[in-house]
């Protein structure tokens, strides 16, 4: 039966980390440094992470970029109160003899109801989703690898913008670092938010983001598809987003007409100009609020939305918190 995460408070809790053949080195050792830097703020009574790597069969085993992890326990003779589980992510064929050639995905679907968590990193979703784990739940991964996962799993609620997932108790991160930010959320969920921020401030990360953050901005997503034409219009939509923005004006920059415009526009970057524009806005105004102590009326102005009614609702939309308490959170104040 599970239990919750409170229940180990007292005693040290078991960190399993696992890899395999073709593992991606940073998707085990940044959650390892995340969960080493919690400890050293936590005085010797309950200092309450006790890390290990495993892997299926235990042993050596090689990074996609040739870095030897050495003497990884086996997963099967990992203890018996775990209580969370990361599994790590690499290359297609590494992912792919861990699950066919091993016994890690019985394994797992042991493990489900006696673990607290269960977590991935990057492309160790799709481990988790071949063990049925993910089932009926909200996931992520890689941003390039998403639309594979939901073909190969339509029962997975996909989130391709998530930088994590929390649906309880199986947790998903997106590409490579993102683990770190999943594991500063559990850490934080564990033993408070200054042990999370005081390791933030060790690792000098620019901020904790929350789940919710997009993989990428919407102007690096576009432009990685988009032709040279639309790059440079995406390019003038970030640089100016207070000008007039509307279909036919932008339709007018590129020169077409707006039902052209419209169709290509979707084409090249994925979604509709409207909406790409709402997601610049609202980046705009996260930046302003992480950066400046400007009033939420100046920057609903300055990132091009028409009133702070219109801001408020996007941010509870995309974030699900207010401006104000997204500024609390992540301003300069709170850091």
């Amino acid at each position: 039966m599970s239990h919750s995460p409170d229940s180990t408070l007292g005693s040290k809790r078991k960190i399993a980390i696992i890899g395999f053949e073709g593992v991606q080195a940073l998707d085990m050792i940044g959650p390892m440094e995340v969960f080493g830097k919690a400890n050293e703020h936590l005085h010797a009574q309950d200092n309450c992470y006790e890390i290990i790597l495993a892997s299926p069969d235990g042993g050596h085993v090689h990074s996609s970029a040739g870095l030897l992890i050495a003497n990884t326990i086996a997963v099967e003779n990992l203890p018996a109160d775990l209580d969370t589980i990361i599994v790590a992510g690499g290359t297609e064929a590494g992912l792919r003899k861990a699950a066919l050639e091993t016994r890690l995905l019985p394994w797992l679907q042991k493990r489900q109801e006696s673990t607290v968590r269960i977590a991935s990193v990057c492309t160790g979703a799709f481990i988790l989703a071949a063990a049925g784990l993910l089932d009926g739940k909200r996931a992520t991964t890689h941003w390039a690898s998403c639309a594979l996962l939901q073909e190969m799993w339509p029962v997975i609620q996909v989130d391709a913008d998530a930088i994590f997932t929390t649906d309880h108790p199986i947790y998903t991160s997106a590409g490579v670092s993102t683990g770190i930010d999943l594991c500063l959320a559990l850490i934080e969920a564990d033993v408070g938010s200054a042990i999370a921020l005081a390791v933030a401030r060790d690792l000098v990360l620019f901020m904790r983001r929350p789940g919710s953050q997009a993989q990428f901005s919407p102007m690096l997503k576009a432009q990685t598809f988009a032709s040279s034409v639309f790059s440079k219009l995406l390019a003038g939509i970030a640089a100016d987003p207070c000008a007039d923005l509307s279909v036919p004006a932008l339709a007018e920059r590129a020169g077409m007409c707006e039902r052209t415009f419209v169709r290509r526009f979707r084409n090249e970057t994925g979604t509709s100009p409207a909406q790409f524009v709402k997601r610049v806005r609202l980046d705009n105004a996260k930046v302003l609020l992480e950066t400046s102590e400007l009033s939420l009326a100046r920057i609903a102005d300055r990132s091009g939305f028409n009133s702070m009614d219109s801001l408020h609702r996007l941010f509870i939309k995309h974030l699900g918190v207010t401006p104000a308490a997204y500024r609390q959170r992540f301003g300069r104040a709170s850091s």
